[in-house]
């Protein structure tokens, strides 16, 4: 039996699901159904079943979440296959070229099986059975497979696939006849009423070969491009990093339109045991096991007398009360509080175009920051003063630095700071504090087995990220 390489698709910005997605840390990585983000729930479903064979997937990520994706694979006991780094999103249709033909290299006969990193699929098992189902039609007529959803509503948020004929209950692959665009509500009740039509789900499988063949006749624009990129490719701290010149000319296409609509090759495989790509807060509401009024809630909340909201609180010291509601989303973050009709849901992305032509920063930005050694929030902010709450992992170690403008004080309040202060080294415990005077070369590392957590109180003219002088650094950052 050939292994199947599950690849794994981690760009996109998440706008639809503002303020907990945001640019600087989208939906894929947030824990929005369950207690686990969307990408270890995406990459523990690709491990696969024990019966068929699974390779360590193969993922395609940008340069601002290079590490996140790893950390969070090994938060859940998954280790990570090949890591590519693209230099600019440039749509689905180049980064499966990209992983095709990296997987190429190695074994030109192998199965990838395409997959965003942001859908939820409650159901591991028939999800498998469905894959194995198009492992079956791929052997037996080399077809392209894609999965199709089997609609539970008419959907207009949605493409769809014309089937030449009405699905069985056996779940067996059928030939595609056509691809249909997103439709208007009158034309998407029709083709849910006619039964031969589903939801286009963006997950796919084929064989290497084959879908190198079908980039060579329907894209050919972009193979010698894409295949530069991938042949100059860096290694980089464990990553490898797409060649930027021969990327950054590609055509912006999805894999939709480069190939799929143009192959007469393609068999889908009908699936009907739920799946979401959680494109809206009312998707979520319906993920969220609301209640008998239609209610759904997560972390501090008390709702009275609603009637089919969502209410999320993302902050366990700020607690949301919500009375006599009714069809109505709120979500409120520490910097940030969304309140939108339900049936505005699809709309929520107008919202962070109006922040981002006002300036808000919450438009793309977190108050939490993610490196790659931790994390950051800032607590309070004041014209010559900041104070933030610092959290560097186990072992992990920022950069040997220096500053102009400021002065730093830090307290440690969990586990031991090893600090470097010029030519003193010092182990800082749990309510010990030290002082980092302006332009002295400094450094911290964790040295033990839990996380350390401080307190940085930074005080000076100018307390920007970019006021910093990097002169030797683990994670390769300019």
């Amino acid at each position: 039996m050939r292994t199947v390489n599950p690849v794994i698709l981690c760009g996109g910005s998440g706008t639809r699901l503002w303020p907990l997605s945001r640019k600087s840390y989208p939906k894929q990585f947030v824990s929005l159904i369950g207690e686990t983000s969307l990408l270890q729930q995406c990459a523990k479903r690709l491990k696969g079943p024990v019966e068929t064979p699974y390779a360590k997937p193969l993922l395609l990520t940008n340069e601002a979440f290079r590490f996140v994706v790893p950390e969070q694979l090994m938060a859940v006991g998954i280790d990570p296959g090949p890591i590519l780094i693209e230099p600019e999103g440039r749509n689905t249709a180049p980064a499966v070229l990209a992983a095709a033909l990296h997987l190429s290299s190695s074994d030109p006969d192998a199965l990838m099986l395409v997959a965003a990193s942001d859908h939820v699929i409650p159901d591991a098992q028939a999800f498998h059975e469905a894959v194995a189902e198009g492992i079956r039609t791929i052997d037996e007529r080399g077809d392209l497979v894609t999965f199709g959803i089997t609609p539970d509503r008419p959907e207009t948020g949605y493409g769809y696939l014309k089937l030449r004929q009405i699905p069985d209950a056996s779940g067996a692959s059928i030939p595609l006849d056509r691809f249909v665009e997103k439709p208007d509500l009158k034309s998407a009740e029709t083709m849910v009423s006619e039964g031969s039509y589903l939801w286009n789900s963006g997950i796919f499988l084929f064989a290497v070969r084959d879908i190198l063949a079908a980039y060579d006749q329907h894209a050919p624009d972009l193979v010698a491009p894409v295949q530069n990129a991938v042949d100059q490719a860096q290694s980089d701290l464990g990553f490898l990093r797409l060649e930027s010149i021969a990327w950054n000319s590609v055509q912006d296409i999805s894999i939709d339109y480069a190939v799929m609509e143009k192959a007469s090759n393609l068999s889908v495989v009908p699936y009907a045991a739920g799946w979401s790509d959680v494109g809206s807060w009312s998707a979520v509401q319906e993920l969220s096991n609301p209640d008998a009024n239609g209610v759904a809630t997560a972390g501090e909340v008390t709702a009275i007398d609603c009637h089919n909201v969502l209410v999320r609180s993302e902050s366990p010291a700020q607690e949301v009360v919500a009375m006599g509601l009714e069809n109505v989303i709120t979500v409120a973050m520490p910097d940030a509080v969304l309140v939108a009709s339900m049936d505005r849901a699809q709309d929520v992305k107008q919202a962070v175009t109006a922040l981002k032509a006002k300036g808000a920063k919450q438009a793309e930005s977190l108050p939490v920051d993610h490196r790659p050694w931790g994390w950051f929030e800032s607590l309070v902010i004041g014209d010559r003063f900041q104070v933030k709450r610092i959290h560097v992992h186990p072992g992990a170690s920022l950069s040997l630095q220096s500053h102009h403008h400021r002065s730093e004080h830090w307290i440690v309040v969990e586990g031991t700071a090893e600090v470097t202060i010029n030519d003193d080294v010092q182990l800082v415990s749990e309510n010990q504090s030290v002082y980092v005077p302006l332009g002295a070369v400094h450094r911290m590392v964790n040295p033990g087995k839990v996380p350390m957590v401080l307190i940085e109180v930074q005080t000076g003219a100018y307390l920007g990220e970019d006021d910093i002088i990097r002169y030797e650094d683990v994670y390769a950052r300019n």
